[in-house]
């Protein structure tokens, strides 16, 4: 069993910036990579970023890229995602999820494990 607790999140003007981190606990030699999700309300889930513990592989959504920034400390069992340039289009609750798949995904039926999220809200 994989607990994931996401922090970081808060209200920040359009053009600011975050960092979310989401530490996790349990079985996590079980753990290859990680993500980032989002949904906003009356909205579906979104794949925002994904990394993979091995170094190599990050991936993105087409909507976050050149703005976010996906990172991992596998000793830490922690993955981040460093926000910037906030839209105000970001607004979501943000949660983690974790994998044993070795491969990054932004398909949310690859994860069986995930946070409770983290609300970010975007003001213009």
């Amino acid at each position: 069993q994989v607990q994931l607790v996401e922090s970081g999140g808060g209200s920040v003007q359009d053009g600011g910036s975050l960092r979310l981190s989401c530490v996790a606990s349990g079985s996590t030699s079980t753990i290859y990579s990680m993500a980032w999700f989002r949904q906003a309300p009356g909205k579906g889930r979104e794949g925002v970023a994904a990394v993979s513990f091995d170094g190599l592989d990050t991936i993105y959504a087409d909507s976050v890229k050149d703005r976010f920034t996906a990172s991992h400390d596998r000793a830490k069992n922690t993955v981040y995602l460093q926000m910037n340039s906030l839209k105000p289009e970001d607004t979501a609750m943000y949660s983690c999820a974790a994998s044993g798949r070795v491969w990054p995904s932004l398909n949310a039926d690859n994860f069986h494990y995930w946070g409770q999220g983290t609300q970010v809200t975007v003001s213009s």
